[in-house]
């Protein structure tokens, strides 16, 4: 056994150089030298695709409250309020500690928080930035003010209604106005208004579905609203809405803001819908992956697997290359299947490649790589990654 030690301390260098690990890419860079699996943004398009988002918003007269937990980087959300958005959504209380400390001043939390230690850092936050918050429950209600009193911070309150989602919301207009009068009884809360949020209705297939979902939503939101008319309620904002169904809500005559996330990326998923012609998205967020073995004629394997890329809304798609499709993603592999010998890229060759969802793939990344043309022009940290509490 000595003998074994002895060749073991015999066999290791006599000094340990520590590693570093190369940054996935620098400014300048070509995208050639962008090391892979990575997670790319074409600025170009998303420019055009938050200017067309945020002309709709405001030809309806409706503001535009990205949601952030679609990208979870406050360089994005930053970009997207210095075009004329109000401010930003997200979901969790601990998603919004990057953008607060990126300057984000305004942010709805558009769920319902439950927990002293997630209400504590809430009111933290809101004596840093305009904060709201959703609530479908007296109990839940109750102790947000008695936090915010502890901390002598305060939030605007929305009333969360269930339109359709069958998720979280109250279930009649009575549970909403009970909500209203007791959130004006109860110090360090105010009332602002509604969520109402479906997004059950955004990918619907067909413009037509989407469009009769979309009023019937309407129709119960107008049912809150006009309750809280015969209760002499101002309700000042009804948020909602979303990206597959945006330019139903900014028309509806409902709506005061929409919550829209996706439209700045777009995603396979998204794609497969019909927009008709009143909007215009492309893709600009993609996977960019290197091709590490084509072991057959017809068989490509990329180097991006889940652990880059989400697959519950279908398998990434191979971009501006046809006759090759992706029939299999695995922990560390996509497999991409050619339908001949010459439409199988080489080894080495750089993809890429449309997420199935966007929101989720961009949770699995530490960075984006910002490019303009056929060079990386920044790289921004996915700040809020894995914060989900």
């Amino acid at each position: 056994m000595e003998d074994v030690k002895q060749a073991v301390l015999d066999s290791e260098p006599q000094k340990i150089e520590k590693v570093a690990i190369p940054p996935i890419a620098r400014p300048g860079d070509s995208i050639s030298a962008i090391d892979t699996p990575s997670l790319i943004l074409d600025l170009d398009v998303f420019e055009d695709n938050l200017r067309t988002m945020q002309v709709l918003a405001e030809r309806h007269g409706v503001a535009l409250r990205p949601h952030a937990k679609a990208h979870k980087c406050p360089e994005i959300a930053l970009r997207q309020i210095a075009l004329g958005a109000v401010g930003i959504c997200c979901q969790k209380v601990s998603e919004a500690v990057p953008f607060v400390a990126a300057g984000v001043r305004d942010i709805l939390i558009s769920n319902e928080i439950v927990g002293s230690g997630k209400l504590a850092l809430l009111a933290r936050l809101a004596k840093q930035a305009h904060m709201i918050v959703c609530v479908d429950n007296p109990k839940a209600l109750e102790a947000l003010s008695a936090m915010m009193v502890e901390h002598d911070a305060n939030v605007r309150v929305l009333i969360e209604l269930d339109v359709g989602q069958k998720r979280c919301g109250v279930q009649t207009p009575e549970e909403a106005i009970a909500l209203v009068h007791l959130i004006r009884k109860l110090p360090h809360v105010s009332f602002a208004g509604v969520q109402a949020y479906h997004g059950g209705i955004q990918h619907k297939r067909s413009w037509d579905q989407r469009q009769k979902a979309a009023d019937k939503t309407v129709r119960q939101i107008r049912q809150y609203l006009d309750a809280f008319y015969a209760a002499s309620i101002d309700c000042a904002v009804v948020s909602g809405g979303g990206t597959g169904t945006a330019a139903f809500d900014v028309a509806s005559g409902v709506f005061t803001e929409i919550q829209a996330g996706s439209y700045a990326f777009m995603d396979s998923d998204y794609a497969a819908i019909d927009w008709g012609e009143a909007l215009s998205f492309r893709h600009s967020l993609f996977l960019l992956g290197t091709v590490m073995s084509t072991p057959t004629p017809d068989r490509a394997v990329v180097d991006l697997g889940l652990k880059s890329t989400s697959a519950e809304s279908g398998a990434p798609q191979v971009a501006d290359r046809e006759g090759l499709r992706c029939v299999g993603v695995h922990d560390e592999h996509s497999i991409l299947l050619a339908s001949s010998r010459r439409h199988r890229p080489e080894l080495g060759t750089h993809l890429r490649m449309i997420p199935g969802h966007c929101d989720p793939t961009f949770n699995l990344h530490d960075c984006v790589v910002a490019i303009r043309g056929h060079h990386v022009e920044a790289i921004w940290p996915i700040s809020a990654r894995g914060l989900s509490r």
